[in-house]
């Protein structure tokens, strides 16, 4: 159903139990393998997926529910360090009820076995995920199964370390519908996403060639200056500052209707796969996040996400980021720095989410690790601001080699109102505040706050985003094929002496 036909060949089929048993889990044993077919609850190998090699492991329930003994955590331990010294892409489907009692602390210790030898194939720069099936549970999920640089569950699969049973008899406590589903894990940020088994080996072709350890653009090149001169030239032919004053522009962004950072996106790039979650607490809707292609390129891309209406905007916080979205920012920056991919962040957002929950979870220093950690980050980064950047809560995502600002953006320390509230006591002030702020991307420009001013041909409706994004997207390539030619630490320190001037 995964593997190509014929390619797949089994690796450690004869492994065995090398420690003492007792009869009964021996008989167990026997009548498992009679039932199953197999000697143990996980098959591990080689295959080919659409054409693309991987390690595979598959666990299977109806061996003694999938329990990790000592065998089971072998094999998976051996299918990962094979995979290390192959370079390997490692794809594991996991289901099991967890730790296999019978073999007591032996089987305790499989858990760490396995997660030490996804460790070593994480420090090779190789690629790793785990597909969770129902059932996933206890120390599997405690280990392995939680540790791919992509988790993804199947729908309606049962996830959780804990089971239900033990946290009602242990705690006494009333559990939530739809408590330790995938849904569940997804909503609470521990999982990339979900998807349907018929689109699995999709999305396997897809995690192996986008994270293939790469950093050339060189396939942009072709046709790509000429092409360049082209739009360049007609562009600036119609690239007109508008007559909007600061306010104005402020007014403009915030407008309903005006197009959401993903409606870029899907015109700019090919092919755009969201990836979820923070893997700590939450996935923050206000911010998306995840692998892209750009001309058959991979990119991540991460963006604020203001919605195009009011039920949008609400469910999405109105592009506010908690710390949970910051942090799968920068979960996701760091992936693209292991994998060499460019970092393409789209920014449009009033400021970071300041509810108390926020504060609770470590909004400032959730923004703090950002700064520190997009200043070293060894891929170019590119920062695009589509509308409002308000304060550190824009910064947060905003780290770039070069920063881009839409015509009619606005960048600031605080919102107009803001300004004027503190400054004057008079948040009716805010068009003068606008005005005395310097907030424009023609303000920034003069300052070299900001590098290039993308054109909106009248202001960003719905009817223009293709050819916004058609302008933005040649220029893109044209950053990248420029970076490219860096050495990696040069880029670091041209970062750094970038906000170090200011």
């Amino acid at each position: 159903m995964i593997a190509d036909k014929g390619t797949f060949a089994e690796w450690f089929e004869d492994l065995d139990l090398k420690i003492p048993i007792e009869e009964t889990y021996a008989e167990k044993l026997a009548i498992a393998r009679e039932k199953t077919g197999i000697r143990e609850a996980v098959v591990v190998g080689e295959a080919k997926v659409l054409g693309e090699k991987i390690a595979i492991g598959v666990c299977d329930s109806f061996f003694i529910m999938g329990s990790m003994g000592h065998v089971v955590g072998e094999k998976i331990t051996r299918l990962v360090e094979a995979a290390t010294e192959n370079k390997l892409p490692v794809f594991i489907f996991c289901c099991s009820g967890g730790a296999r009692m019978q073999e007591g602390i032996i089987s305790l210790m499989q858990m760490e076995k396995t997660a030490a030898a996804l460790g070593r194939h994480d420090r090779e720069g190789l690629f790793s995920c785990t597909i969770l099936t129902d059932p996933t549970t206890g120390g599997v999920t405690a280990s392995f199964a939680m540790l791919g640089d992509v988790i993804m569950a199947e729908p309606g699969a049962t996830v959780g370390f804990a089971g239900k049973r033990v946290i009602k008899q242990t705690i006494g406590e009333e559990l939530p519908k739809g408590f330790q589903t995938s849904e569940f894990i997804e909503e609470h940020g521990m999982i990339d996403g979900i998807v349907q088994r018929k689109r699995l080996r999709q999305m396997i072709q897809f995690l192996s060639v986008v994270n293939k350890q790469s950093g050339s653009f060189a396939s942009f090149t072709n046709g790509l200056n000429s092409r360049f001169y082209q739009l360049s030239q007609s562009y600036a032919v119609s690239l007109a500052w508008s007559k909007k004053t600061p306010w104005e522009k402020v007014r403009e962004n915030r407008k309903i209707g005006r197009p959401a950072t993903v409606m870029f996106i899907r015109n700019i790039f090919d092919v755009f796969v969201e990836l979820k979650g923070d893997r700590l607490y939450r996935d923050d809707p206000s911010i998306v996040g995840g692998i892209a292609l750009l001309d058959g390129q991979p990119v991540t891309v991460i963006a604020e996400y203001r919605g195009i209406t009011v039920e949008e905007n609400l469910r999405r916080n109105f592009g506010m980021p908690n710390p949970e979205g910051y942090r799968k920012a920068l979960r996701l920056m760091k992936q693209a720095e292991k994998f060499g991919r460019p970092i393409i962040s789209f920014i449009n957002t009033q400021g970071a989410y300041c509810g108390v929950g926020a504060e609770e979870r470590g909004q400032g220093t959730a923004i703090a690790r950002n700064l520190l950690e997009m200043s070293r980050l060894k891929v170019p980064i590119l920062a695009i601001i589509v509308g409002e950047a308000g304060s550190g809560g824009a910064l947060a995502t905003a780290v770039g080699d070069e920063v881009w600002m839409f015509e009619n953006a606005t960048y600031s320390i605080i919102t107009p109102e803001g300004y004027a509230s503190i400054l004057w006591g008079d948040s009716s002030r805010a068009p003068e505040a606008a005005e005395k702020m310097h907030i424009t991307a023609q303000d920034l420009k003069k300052k070299k706050i900001i590098d290039k001013i993308i054109p909106e041909y009248g202001g960003a409706n719905m009817h223009n985003v293709r050819k916004i994004s058609e302008y933005i997207k040649v220029q893109m390539k044209n950053f990248l094929l420029k970076k490219n030619s860096m050495d990696r630490n040069e880029m670091v320190e041209e970062r750094y002496k970038r906000f170090r001037k200011y």
